[in-house]
C-alpha cells in the first residue's frame, strides 16, 4: 500500500507537445520528465557524447589498438549478470572487428569465485598464455588482483561503471565515467556501453595510424543491440546518451539486424524482433541470460550472444531456457522460505529487514530481496552460504533498498563504524551485494537496521508512488497504448502510471500467482492484471496502473497494468 502523488508538468509544453502529435496524456507525462520539445526524444549514434570526453579512453584506446597491431592474447574479465556478459560479447565481437587475434573470455563463476576479477582469474588466463587482461563491468575495486597481474606482467586496462573506492587499482588505464576526476557527463552508462566507447576509441586510434587509409573502417555500429540490452537490463538511468544507444538498438532489432544470438533468445522467449518494446527485452531476454550466472557461470550467456550462425545460437538459447526454468523453481522455493522467515521476525515494522536460510543459492538471493523489499517496502538484505574455495564460514548478502536509502552509502557507514565486520561489499543506492561471518548476521542486522534508521528521512517507509494523473474514459484506447508503447522508457525516465477510481467488477487468480481483473470506470470495461498479487481486491479501489497492448495469441488487446493501491486510511491521517 502507498501514497500517490501527482507528477507536476508545464501545461505549455504539454500542449505543444500535443500539436506535435502526442496524445494528450502522453504529452503531460513527456512533461513532467522535463522533454522540452519533440525532437528531445530523437537523437542520433553521431549525436553520442564522444570518446576523449571519459578520462583514459582516447590513452586506453590507443594501447589497446597496439595490443592488436602486435597480436597480443587479450582474454577480457567479464561479469555474471546480463550486463556483464553483454559487455563481454561486445569486447568479442568488437576486438574481432579491429582485428585482435583470438579474444577470449573469463567469466568468474559466482558460487564458487566471487565477483570481478581475482588473483584466481588471473591465474587461469596466465594458463591460457594472456598478455592483456580487459575487465568489463569490473575491477574498479580489483586493488589485489590487479597489483598481481602487474606483477607477473600483464597489461591490464580495466573498463567499469561502479563507484570505486578511496584506493584505485594500478592498472596501466582505468575508463570508468563515476571514478574521480571524470568529467564524462554521463555517468549513467552501463558496463557494455563503457566498453563500447573504449572500441570507439580504439577505432580512432587504429584510424590515426592509417588502417583504414585503403578499407573501410569496421561497423561497430552493428554492436549497438547488445549495448542497448544491457543498458535496458541493468537499470541505469536513461539519460539522453543512453537514450540514443537503446533508441539505435531497438532500431536495428526491429530491422532485423540484430546479432544471431540475441534473436535466439527471442525466439525461446515467443517474442518478435519486429515490434518489441525496450521493456518487453528487459523482461524476456535479460532474466535468461542471467539464469546462467546465478545459478553457475555465464560463459552460455556469452557463447549464445557471439554466435554466428543461427543455429548454434539457437542450441545455446534453448539450454539459457533451460537455466532459466530452474532458477524460477529455485526462487519460489527460497521466496515462501523468506516469507515464512518473516513471520516469525520479533518486530516485522522494524526499518529494514535481514534474511538467512544455509539452504538458499547465492545466485538468487538478490531476486528474494528484490521480493521481499517490494512486498514490504523495507531495505532488505538476504544471505546465503559462501560456496567459494577457502571461504566456509562465510556468508554472502545481496541488497535491494528503497528511495531514500541509499545501500551502498550505507553499507559503508556500517564499515568504517565496525571496521572488520563486511569482509567485502560494493554495489549501487538501490542495491548491493557484500559478504560476512556466518556468526556476525546478529550483530550485522542490528548494526544494518540502525545505519537504515539513522538516515531515514520521515515518511521513508511510507510508499509514494509517483503518477501522471488521471485517465479519461476516452483515453483508455490502443492509441494512448501505442503512443506509449513507441517511446523508451527507463529510469529516470519511468513509464507513465495514470489513477483511477475502479470498480473491481470480478477478480480471479491466474496460476495461483496474478491477479486478473475486469474493471470499469466511468462505464468503461476494461481489464487488468496485478502480477504476484494473489489478495483480492475491495469491490471499490484507488489503483496506480500502466497502460499498455497486451499480445496474445495473434491478438492484441488494451490491458491495464496494476502497479499500487492506495491506502485510503493512511492519506486520511
Amino acid at each position: 500500500m502507498s501514497l500517490f502523488s501527482v507528477r507536476r508538468f508545464n501545461s505549455v509544453v504539454a500542449n505543444s507537445l500535443a500539436s506535435a502529435g502526442y496524445p494528450a496524456p502522453v504529452a503531460r507525462a513527456l512533461a513532467a520528465r522535463g522533454v522540452c520539445h519533440a525532437q528531445d526524444l530523437n537523437g542520433e549514434i553521431k549525436d553520442l557524447l564522444p570518446p576523449h570526453l571519459m578520462k583514459n579512453c582516447v590513452e586506453a584506446g590507443k594501447l589497446l589498438a597496439q595490443c592488436i597491431l602486435e597480436k597480443k592474447k587479450i582474454i577480457i574479465i567479464g561479469d555474471y549478470d546480463c550486463d556483464g556478459a553483454s559487455g563481454v560479447a561486445v569486447g568479442i565481437l568488437g576486438l574481432r572487428l579491429l582485428g585482435a587475434v583470438f579474444p577470449d573470455f573469463l567469466i568468474p563463476d559466482r558460487e564458487k569465485d566471487g565477483y570481478g576479477l581475482s588473483k584466481f582469474l588471473v591465474d587461469r588466463a596466465l594458463m591460457e598464455k594472456a598478455e592483456v587482461l580487459l575487465t568489463v563491468d569490473n575491477g574498479i575495486s580489483s586493488v589485489e588482483a590487479v597489483k598481481y597481474a602487474k606483477e607477473k606482467g600483464l597489461t591490464v586496462i580495466v573498463t567499469d561503471h561502479h563507484l570505486p573506492a578511496d584506493t584505485l587499482p594500478e592498472a596501466d588505464f582505468i575508463v570508468n565515467p563515476n571514478q574521480h576526476g571524470d568529467n564524462f557527463p554521463s555517468k549513467a552508462l552501463c558496463g557494455a556501453g563503457v566498453m563500447f566507447y573504449l572500441l570507439l576509441a580504439t577505432r580512432s586510434a587504429l584510424r590515426e595510424l592509417g588502417l583504414y587509409s585503403r578499407v573501410p573502417q569496421p561497423n561497430l555500429l552493428t554492436l549497438i543491440d547488445l549495448v542497448a540490452l544491457a543498458t535496458i537490463a541493468d537499470v541505469v538511468p536513461l539519460d539522453r546518451n543512453n537514450r540514443i544507444i537503446v533508441t539505435k538498438g531497438i532500431e536495428r532489432i526491429h530491422q532485423n539486424k540484430l546479432q544471431s544470438g540475441l534473436s535466439a533468445l527471442l525466439k525461446v522467449a515467443g517474442r518478435n524482433c519486429f515490434d518489441i518494446s525496450a521493456t518487453e527485452l528487459a523482461f524476456s531476454v535479460a532474466p535468461r541470460i542471467n539464469a546462467a550466472g546465478r545459478l553457475s557461470t555465464n560463459d552460455l550467456g556469452v557463447y549464445c550472444l557471439i554466435s554466428a550462425d543461427a543455429p548454434t545460437a539457437f542450441d545455446f538459447a534453448q539450454k539459457l531456457e533451460e537455466l532459466n526454468k530452474e532458477r524460477k523453481v529455485k526462487e519460489r522455493e527460497m521466496q515462501q522460505d523468506a516469507l515464512s522467515s518473516i513471520g516469525t521476525l520479533d518486530d516485522p515494522e522494524a526499518p529494514a529487514i535481514c534474511l538467512y536460510d544455509p539452504t538458499w543459492h547465492s545466485g538468487i538471493v538478490g531476486l528474494v530481496a528484490s521480493r521481499i523489499k517490494d512486498s514490504y517496502y523495507r531495505p532488505t538484505i538476504a544471505f546465503a552460504p559462501s560456496a567459494e574455495e577457502g571461504r566456509e564460514g562465510e556468508i554472502k548478502g545481496s541488497g535491494r533498498s528503497i528511495n531514500g536509502i541509499h545501500l551502498r552509502d550505507t553499507l559503508d557507514l556500517i564499515n568504517k563504524n565496525h571496521p572488520g565486520l563486511i569482509l567485502k561489499f560494493g554495489g549501487h543506492s538501490l542495491a548491493a551485494g557484500l559478504t560476512i561471518k556466518e556468526n556476525d548476521l546478529p550483530v550485522f542486522e542490528k548494526a544494518f537496521k540502525k545505519a537504515v534508521l539513522k538516515n531515514a528521512p520521515s515518511g521513508t517507509f511510507v510508499k509514494n508512488t509517483l503518477v501522471d494523473g488521471e485517465l479519461a474514459p476516452s483515453d483508455f484506447t490502443m492509441s494512448v497504448a501505442n503512443a506509449i508503447d513507441s517511446i523508451v522508457w527507463g529510469p529516470s525516465f519511468p513509464e507513465p502510471i495514470f489513477a483511477n477510481h475502479f470498480v473491481v467488477k470480478n477478480q480471479k487468480l491466474l496460476k495461483d500467482t496474478h491477479l486478473k481483473l475486469d474493471l470499469e470506470m466511468d462505464g468503461v470495461a476494461v481489464s487488468g492484471i496485478w502480477f504476484r498479487r494473489k489478495k483480492p481486491l475491495p469491490e471499490k479501489a484507488y489503483l496506480a496502473y500502466k497502460i499498455c497492448v497486451n499480445q496474445w495469441a495473434g491478438r492484441r488487446t488494451l490491458q491495464l497494468i496494476i502497479e499500487d493501491m492506495e491506502d485510503e486510511e493512511e492519506r486520511l491521517l
